[in-house]
């Protein structure tokens, strides 16, 4: 066989359709997306399965409320076939090009499709919702909800798969937001009181009846004052508050000061844990994913305020303790 013969016929193996890997056809196919943060990120990720290729842009300890795109991020989303976001204000520092980028591809605000009744505001700006809806199981449903439809629109063909894992998806959701009723239903009424960096925590509380008291506001942008300091030290005094939460995503500063006010008050605060609130844990460990991060955060606060909750949590999944729990294993 002649050197150009054999040259043509390995040309025509390569490009063969028949020939090509099952495997990177399969990859070949996939949408390939980009989400925001590491919620919205795994709600894609646990729904699209096999049919999709998700990159997150904010990882471990990011705080989306502050995060800004970087030049690698434009070109992900420029080039992704769709781009999902969290939306109602969280990630405020990408919504000019978000906007701008859903002109001319689709772009998707996940939580925006909570109904507008079931979310919280501020009193003091009410036209302004809380975004973290991804704190409450029942609100939840419908970004979930929300990303299946958009995966069908986006890919037709893939319905079935998406339908079922979204299924799937949603009765864990409900296992856990059973287990979170149970385990923080233990908690005394004199303890349901729980105190965080900021204010991400609002439905958590209302879904399962505690009073939240954040020392920032709803995005981590605000500063914390004096006089905010200075009230909840002493509501913390009064009413014997015993233990507050720092958050993996915030600095602990406006944490410790509360802590040394009510000492030089002569009432002893303690951390109760640190909580997952706008990011999630660590990459691919439990805790990276929504199911394991809200876990995580349910099993802390029943233990720390005096609540009955196994150490390992709801499935016996977790690695990560409260400082008490750690002293009493």
């Amino acid at each position: 066989m002649s050197l150009r013969r054999r040259v043509v016929c390995l040309a025509t193996l390569l490009v063969s359709p028949l020939l090509v890997s099952p495997v990177l056809a399969e990859e070949e196919h996939r949408l390939r997306l980009v989400a925001t943060t590491g919620m919205v990120a795994d709600i894609v990720r646990e729904v699209g399965g096999e049919r999709v290729e998700v990159q997150g842009l904010m990882g471990p300890g990011v705080d989306p409320h502050l995060y800004r795109q970087t030049r690698s991020d434009v070109v992900a989303m420029t080039r992704a076939d769709a781009v999902f976001w969290s939306g109602l204000s969280l990630e405020v520092q990408l919504a000019e090009l978000l906007e701008r980028l859903g002109q001319r591809s689709p772009v998707f605000a996940v939580a925006e499709a909570v109904p507008r009744e079931a979310l919280l505001a501020d009193e003091a700006y009410p036209d302004q919702p809380d975004p973290h809806v991804w704190m409450d199981p029942g609100r939840w449903r419908h970004a979930v909800v929300a990303v299946r439809d958009a995966l069908v629109e986006l890919d037709p063909e893939g319905v079935a798969a998406f339908e079922a894992s979204a299924e799937a998806y949603l009765e864990e959701l409900d296992g856990l937001d059973a287990y979170a009723g149970e385990v923080l239903g233990t908690i005394p009424e004199e303890s349901r009181v729980l105190v965080t960096a900021h204010d991400a925590f609002g439905y958590f509380g209302d879904a399962y009846g505690l009073e939240v008291l954040g020392i920032q506001g709803f995005s981590t942008e605000s500063e914390a004052g004096l006089s905010r300091i200075e009230t909840l030290v002493d509501l913390l005094v009064e009413r014997e508050i015993g233990a507050i939460f720092v958050e993996t995503s915030v600095s602990e500063r406006s944490i410790r000061a509360l802590i040394e006010g009510a000492a030089a008050a002569g009432h002893e605060v303690r951390i109760g844990g640190e909580l997952f609130s706008d990011a999630m844990g660590p990459e691919g460990s439990y805790e990276g994913s929504w199911l394991g991060m809200l876990d995580h955060n349910v099993t802390t606060i029943a233990r720390a305020l005096d609540g009955d909750a196994p150490p390992a949590g709801w499935q016996g999944r977790l690695a990560q303790a409260s400082p008490d729990t750690a002293e009493e294993e």
